[in-house]
């Protein structure tokens, strides 16, 4: 045995542990405004942020060792306090901001919740739906997608689509499918206020959550939500219809697309924004490859396997297959339209 080999190993499992058992505490920061409250404070003793926040003194300051332990914030010896530096923040504090990852670890907390359900299904082949995960994977998705459809969506990717963007600014028709909490529905309405959106998702609480928001934003008027599945949607003549991280998940991702072939206008537009990823696995053997993997492992995969079909395309599908998905469905026409460190976003056309 290379002991050298051992130590370096277990060094790095160390540092998953150590990343694993914070993620609670990252929840716990997030949900008491700890992270909000050290934003922009400069140095602040266990004391004052407790104060700040309305907490326990000893238990904030066992988080904030923790902290500093991970280097999440920074700590300073000689005063006794702790600084979390901005570009932290931007990660953690700020909710608009487009690097925020605090949707993510609500995401990882739900498989935490799910793992023994899991566990089975990897045992005896069967699926485990998106309905039946933990709460927190709901709001946790929405709230981690939700920043890079801010920063992109309306400013980049549908610019980068061939005459989209005039079309909606003159009035178009719009279905989102697998709409989820109809963040990417309602970021388009209120870009497009003469166009009219259709939101569509299986999962009923989403489909709630996403009426209330709209009535909170008043746009109750040109945003309608509906619990519709993929391949069942209603209406027709649609000028675009937009898949936005969910194609992926479907049992039936050549049926999905089909349906929303015959949905569209002869001209339509078909916009697939999907997890970036190569066609190989090699290819996606680094951080963002790593977490959309185990994301899938955990999620994606035994969606997709607890639906007719179960074709399990996976977080990591990559360009070809998806190419191939529209073909199959009768898209004559596929390309990369825009892609981000996240993202690839495509667009079919009949």
């Amino acid at each position: 045995m290379d002991t050298g080999k051992l130590d370096a190993f277990m060094g790095r499992m160390l540092g998953e542990l150590g990343a694993a058992i914070n993620v609670p505490l990252m929840l716990i920061g997030d949900r008491l405004g700890l992270f909000r409250a050290m934003h922009g404070a400069g140095p602040l003793s266990s004391a004052q942020l407790a104060a700040k926040t309305s907490t326990d003194e000893r238990y904030v300051r066992e988080w904030l060792s923790a902290m500093a332990a991970g280097n999440i914030v920074e700590y300073d010896a000689a005063g006794g306090t702790f600084v979390l530096p901005d570009e932290h923040a931007f990660a953690l504090a700020v909710e608009d901001s487009p690097a925020n990852l605090q949707g993510a670890f609500s995401v990882v907390s739900s498989c935490f919740f799910d793992w023994e359900r899991l566990a089975d299904a990897y045992r005896t082949g069967e699926g485990v739906g998106w309905h039946e995960h933990h709460h927190t994977l709901f709001q946790g998705t929405d709230r981690f997608f939700r920043p890079g459809y801010r920063a992109h969506l309306i400013q980049s990717w549908i610019p980068a689509l061939d005459g989209v963007q005039a079309r909606l600014e003159q009035g178009a028709k719009v279905a989102d499918v697998g709409c989820g909490y109809g963040s990417s529905t309602m970021l388009m309405a209120q870009a497009f206020p003469q166009s009219q959106f259709f939101g569509f998702d299986y999962h009923d609480s989403s489909i709630e959550a996403a009426r209330r928001e709209a009535g909170k934003s008043g746009l109750s008027e040109r945003v309608t939500f509906d619990v519709a599945s993929a391949k069942a949607f209603p209406g027709s003549g649609y000028d675009l219809i937009t898949v936005f991280d969910c194609l992926h998940d479907m049992g039936d991702p050549v049926g999905a697309a089909a349906h929303i072939r015959q949905a569209l206008q002869p001209d339509g537009v078909f916009l697939i924004v999907e997890p970036f990823a190569g066609d190989r696995l090699e290819e996606n053997l680094h951080p963002v490859g790593r977490m959309f993997y185990s994301a899938s492992a955990m999620i994606c995969t035994p969606g997709s396997r607890a639906q007719e079909v179960g074709a399990c395309l996976g977080a990591q599908a990559g360009e070809a297959r998806l190419r191939g998905v529209t073909q199959q469905a009768g898209f004559t026409r596929f390309r990369r339209a825009a892609e981000t460190p996240f993202n690839l976003i495509f667009e079919a056309r009949p």
